[in-house]
């Protein structure tokens, strides 16, 4: 009976269709319904199964349980375009906004964790690590009719990225993480988590930036592309990878009050999607950031614990996501076509201009009773898309991961039979990033804005096992 519960709740994880996070970046802001209530708070704290997610060294103090829950997750995402005014708009028809028309997704969690002894664990954290999805009409509204560029389009209207038909991306990042978790002595442990990931994506819309163009017009001057691989930039359905990476971790106990964590994970090395190898630099890589964590949880009254976890988070490091969005545009607006540096899909093509992002969370756990615990948090991570250069904020039209500040609520409740039902609520504030279009470079210029707030209800379920 317990092989066929944990079989099914593995299957389970698996079976989502898509996870559509941006909350520290394309980051959960926590992982585990309790981290949730707590602005994500977990690094020092013993109190599940999701230590392979955040801390693996917390295992070994979890006990024998198993944790399974979903999240409601409701990002609303809208963008725009303003002032468009380059030869090929000259009057504003590019000019427009659009809403994403995906706005509801259920996300999973799983972990389950067995004690070795008194000193020793090994258990499993299954968890979605974070994604993109978006879904804007495809023409622009508020526009003037303006076609789109590329020749496929046949004078189809624009939708927001100059290409036609519905625009939009959808990435998934899915991580299995069996965890060992070993205690030195009563007050130290140690643990080690490896980390096999699934990814799956595709876009849809991109065409101008797939496709053969001579964007000078009429004349000798001669056609070319942006990327180096034509026919896989854009509308090539669903592509997936799998990858591996570690996270190492440590917890420690310093008195009755004080405890104290520390967590790295690797990047992990994915492999490229085929499909989108003229899109993603490096032939369409896509690896998952390096990042790390600290946190302390003070016992600050018999009944109130206060945490803190400051998380970094690499994106820089990973070339798909960091590299500028003007690299292929600017090699053309100084070159012509055909553009020959720096194309989409080469290891300088252009990207999504991310910056590294440092994450602060603050979470605070009450026992109101023996049978009821209550949680609040905060969480604050500059956004990893700006606004200041030229860079920022044009590709990230598909994925405008830019809220900042997050508020959290949860309880947990001790059932009769001893498991627990554990709820959490998250509100990520309004957030907008304006700056100039890259399209500057070429022949539409303007500024584009990129707005998001956010909402999540989670629920769990907790099994103490014997």
């Amino acid at each position: 009976m317990k092989h066929t519960a944990l079989t099914s709740a593995l299957l389970a994880a698996f079976a989502i269709p898509s996870v559509a996070l941006a909350t520290d970046g394309y980051f959960a802001h926590g992982y585990g319904m309790k981290a949730k209530g707590m602005g994500g708070a977990s690094t020092a704290m013993t109190g599940d199964t999701f230590g392979g997610a955040n801390n693996p060294a917390t295992m070994v103090w979890a006990g024998n349980r198993m944790d399974i829950g979903v999240d409601l997750f409701s990002p609303r995402r809208s963008v725009s375009r303003q002032g468009s005014n380059g030869p090929f708009s000259p009057t504003g028809q590019y000019d427009g906004s659009v809403d994403s028309d995906s706005n509801y997704f259920l996300i999973p969690e799983f972990g389950y964790n067995r004690m070795l002894g008194w000193n020793m664990s090994a258990g499993v954290t299954v968890y979605g690590n974070g994604g993109m999805n978006t879904d804007f009409n495809g023409t622009l509204a508020g526009g003037a009719g303006a076609p789109a560029f590329a020749p496929s389009c046949a004078g189809a209207r624009s939708n927001m990225l100059f290409g036609c038909g519905r625009l939009g991306v959808d990435l998934t990042q899915l991580i299995i993480a069996p965890t060992f978790a070993y205690k030195i002595n009563a007050n130290h442990s140690f643990g080690i988590s490896p980390l096999f990931g699934y990814q799956r994506f595709k876009v849809d819309g991109l065409q101008a930036f797939g496709e053969t163009l001579d964007m000078d017009g009429p004349g000798p001057a001669p056609a070319g592309t942006f990327t180096s691989s034509q026919g896989n930039v854009t509308n090539n359905g669903y592509d997936s990878s799998t990858g591996w990476g570690v996270r190492i971790g440590w917890f420690g106990k310093f008195s009755d009050s004080v405890s104290l964590g520390a967590a790295y994970s690797s990047k992990m090395r994915m492999g490229v999607f085929d499909k989108y190898k003229g899109l993603f630099a490096e032939g369409g890589g896509f690896d998952i950031p390096e990042n790390y964590n600290f946190g302390i949880a003070v016992k600050a009254t018999p009944k109130a614990t206060i945490a803190f976890d400051i998380q970094q988070i690499n994106y820089s490091k990973i070339r798909s996501v960091a590299n500028g969005v003007s690299n292929s545009l600017a090699s053309m607006a100084t070159t012509g076509f055909p553009v020959t540096p720096n194309r989409l899909g080469e290891s300088n093509g252009s990207g999504f201009a991310w910056r590294d992002q440092t994450a602060f969370k603050l979470g605070m756990e009450y026992e109101y009773s023996k049978d009821l615990i209550l949680r609040a948090g905060y969480n604050y991570g500059k956004s990893p898309v700006r606004g200041d250069s030229l860079n920022d904020v044009t590709f990230n039209i598909i994925a405008p991961g830019v809220v900042e500040q997050h508020l959290t609520l949860g309880a947990t409740w001790t059932l009769a039979n001893k498991n627990e039902l554990t709820v959490s609520y998250m509100h990520a504030f309004k957030n907008s990033v304006t700056g100039p279009s890259v399209t500057s470079l070429l022949a539409v210029g303007g500024t584009e804005t990129l707005t998001m707030y956010q909402n999540s209800l989670g629920i769990a379920y907790s099994m103490k096992l014997k």
